[in-house]
């Protein structure tokens, strides 16, 4: 009797320790996708973003105007019921956005960086843009991404898939 109880004790201390020495997974910790995140993948690897999402007009002429301060590894993604022909502007918008455009897949086909706070010159993402990630100016080079890479959100089908299942 002693002796089983002696093996199930340490049986139970040898995974406590094996478990206190593994330092913990950040993939297994975050869901890989989910609303309030998109994940831009690509060479660089991936980064995720916290984001807030625009997918109705009202959301979509609102943007991140009037915006002061935005925690690093957030954005805004502006979602579009169809592609089209992408343009915008950095009117009362007060901090320096770069902007990702996607197109249906959610590949990335153009990037415009550091766009200028306050700044009325029209910015033109390109024909065929259904998703634009907005995110602090200058991240998208600090991060590597480029065009081609994808992004990841419950809003982007690909071939009838949700983009979440590529992951």
């Amino acid at each position: 009797m002693r002796a089983v109880v002696l093996s199930v004790g340490l049986s139970v201390l040898a995974q406590f320790s094996t478990a206190q020495e593994s330092p913990p997974n950040p993939a297994q910790a975050l869901p890989v996708c989910d609303i309030e995140h998109v994940t831009v993948r690509g060479a660089f690897g991936r980064a995720r973003f916290a984001i807030d999402l625009a997918d109705d007009d009202q959301e979509r002429s609102q943007g991140l105007m009037h915006v002061d301060h935005m925690p690093t590894m957030s954005g805004m993604l502006f979602v579009y019921d169809a592609p089209r022909h992408a343009t915008f502007w950095m009117r009362n918008t007060l901090i320096p956005l770069d902007m990702i455009f996607a197109d249906a897949s959610g590949r990335v086909t153009h990037i415009h960086n550091n766009a200028i706070p306050l700044d009325d010159t029209v910015i033109d993402g390109g024909r065929d843009v259904q998703y634009v990630l907005e995110i602090n100016g200058g991240m998208s080079s600090r991060l590597g991404i480029s065009v081609g890479d994808r992004l990841h959100h419950p809003s982007v089908k690909t071939l009838d898939e949700d983009s979440c299942t590529e992951m």
